[in-house]
């Protein structure tokens, strides 16, 4: 008589993912109603730098309207990357567990180099410059992360990605980064010349060497 082994199926819980994009548009629509003429200046972002010279004070990297924004990032972010991984077969894009492995990641990675900035920032006597630099990689780098969540719904539920989104993305987040050096060291040249040395050594310690970690690690696991 034959014995009868009985396999448990497994099925992927999928509802996470729609509990989470209805999380994401519910903080753009409550940052939209609480501070409605920046949500309007912030979404012309990429049209003019009005928004930028309004709220250039340091002191908006704390407000509610950045904090609420930076979590809508995150999401973003974390799902796209979950995305490319499982087009890669790393994983799949239901995976609860590989998302909040992701953005445990994400959010511990940003705050830690934040912190670290502070520090090194504070050492080398160059605090004006990397506030001011801080407030623009978070104000374009939010408004990706904001353009990214519709994007990451329509690949999600289709079967759009490809390798040629996977490009487009890191082009323009290549972009940013360079509009953001350009236009800080447009501000503040005057600051730099007599601190280039320091400014070389912070670009290379923080931001070019924390992401090639991150692509080691990410690409490894």
């Amino acid at each position: 008589m034959n014995k009868i082994e009985f396999i448990p199926r497994i099925v992927e819980n999928k509802d996470w993912i729609t509990i989470v994009f209805i999380v994401a548009v519910a903080l753009v629509a409550v940052t939209k109603a609480a501070f409605e003429n920046r949500f309007v200046d912030f979404v012309n972002l990429i049209a003019n730098n009005k928004y930028i010279k309004m709220y250039k004070d340091p002191s908006n990297l704390m407000s509610w309207f950045t904090i609420l924004l930076f979590f809508v990032q995150l999401i973003s972010f974390s799902f796209f990357v979950q995305l490319v991984l499982s087009y890669f077969g790393y994983t799949t894009k239901t995976n609860w567990i590989t998302f909040i492995q992701i953005f445990t990641f994400l959010t511990f990675f940003v705050l830690s180099k934040f912190l670290v900035e502070k520090i090194i920032a504070a050492s080398f006597n160059i605090e004006p410059f990397i506030e001011q630099f801080n407030l623009f990689k978070v104000s374009y780098r939010t408004y990706v992360g904001l353009m990214l969540l519709p994007v990451n719904i329509v690949l999600y539920y289709t079967d759009l990605m490809n390798s040629y989104v996977i490009i487009i993305v890191l082009v323009v987040l290549l972009i940013i980064n360079s509009i953001t050096y350009l236009v800080s060291l447009k501000n503040y040249q005057n600051l730099l010349l007599g601190k280039l040395f320091y400014f070389i050594l912070y670009i290379c310690a923080l931001e070019i060497a924390p992401y090639y970690f991150m692509y080691y690690v990410i690409t490894n696991r």
